[in-house]
């Protein structure tokens, strides 16, 4: 029996009832992962407060940010992020935090469930899109199987009294493929643009927020955005965030999908490709340099490699 999965536009729909009580039935049978999630949670704060706080108080956005508030100017520091953040990943194994009793464990548990959940959410984009079973996941395995990329970034955003001198994080895209956000569920923060407009994503207790990076923007041909978000201070309430990246091999070659380039449109041409083929590793290269920046040079540089 596969992961359940739930059509959430029938919820505001005429089938909202059966709907409802679809995922009561789901939350109760698969409450597995709500009380994993309940234990990832812990761990990251206990973490954080044991092995991560006192080195972001010596950090160099507090400093800088000091500095600024004595000098009583409404500059604004553009440079950097008010935010501690580690990477776990199953090549750096030996640098994850260690003092926490069962984060290891735990966190190890996670990324195995998040990588299942990943499976399903390109299955699932790989059907909406009319391309075979399994596409979405052999592009960015390379070719080999298993070599796509599985990172976890594990961040903390404490409280600050003057919000408007700093960013929490930049404004961006991500520049991979599939994120699994599990963000705090009481402590807002995160936004994204949609129409021009910046809207908060409300916190919710043990959801998985999706969102699509540039590299599935570019093999779906433009169907899936990647989106611009950020994360602005808050004043109280120190917000915790646990991103899983499910990125391609730095040597898998990405392009728009050729199945998509043959299908029939509504002016009845065939559609053409809107952006380059690139090696994934490129393209990594330069988003390193321009990440908060906008993303369409980021094609333009990478097609010329």
């Amino acid at each position: 029996m596969g992961i359940p999965v739930v059509d959430f536009s029938k919820v505001d729909g005429k089938e909202r009832a059966d709907t409802l009580a679809l995922i009561d039935r789901y939350c109760q049978e698969w409450g597995f992962f709500s009380e994993l999630l309940d234990r990832v949670k812990n761990a990251a704060t206990e973490c954080y407060k044991l092995e991560r706080e006192a080195g972001f108080k010596n950090s160099k956005p507090v400093q800088l940010l000091n500095e600024l508030v004595e000098k009583n100017t409404d500059e604004k520091i553009e440079n950097v992020d008010w935010e501690d953040v580690f990477l776990l990943s199953d090549e750096n194994d030996e640098e994850w935090p260690s003092k926490t009793i069962g984060f290891k464990e735990t966190m190890k548990e996670y990324r195995v469930e998040l990588k299942k959940l990943g499976h399903k959410v390109m299955e699932i984009m790989d059907e909406n899109l009319g391309l075979p079973k399994g596409y979405i996941k052999n592009v960015f395995d390379g070719g080999v199987d298993n070599t796509a990329f599985f990172g976890t970034k594990v961040s903390h955003y404490p409280p600050w009294p003057h919000p408007e001198k700093v960013n929490a994080l930049r404004v961006h895209t991500d520049g991979g493929g599939v994120v699994l956000l599990f963000q705090d569920d009481e402590v807002k923060g995160l936004q994204m643009l949609k129409d021009d407009v910046w809207t908060d994503v409300q916190p919710l207790k043990n959801a998985i927020v999706i969102n699509t990076g540039d590299q599935v923007e570019v093999l779906s041909n433009g169907r899936y955005k990647s989106i611009l978000h950020r994360v602005v201070p808050q004043t109280d309430g120190q917000r915790r965030s646990i991103a899983s990246f499910y990125n391609p091999s730095l040597k898998a070659t990405i392009q728009p999908a050729p199945q998509l380039l043959d299908t029939k449109v509504e002016n009845k041409v065939k559609d053409v490709a809107k952006y380059p083929k690139f090696v994934f590793g490129d393209y990594m290269s330069v988003y390193f340099e321009q990440k908060f920046q906008p993303k369409e040079p980021r094609f333009q540089v990478v097609a010329a490699i």
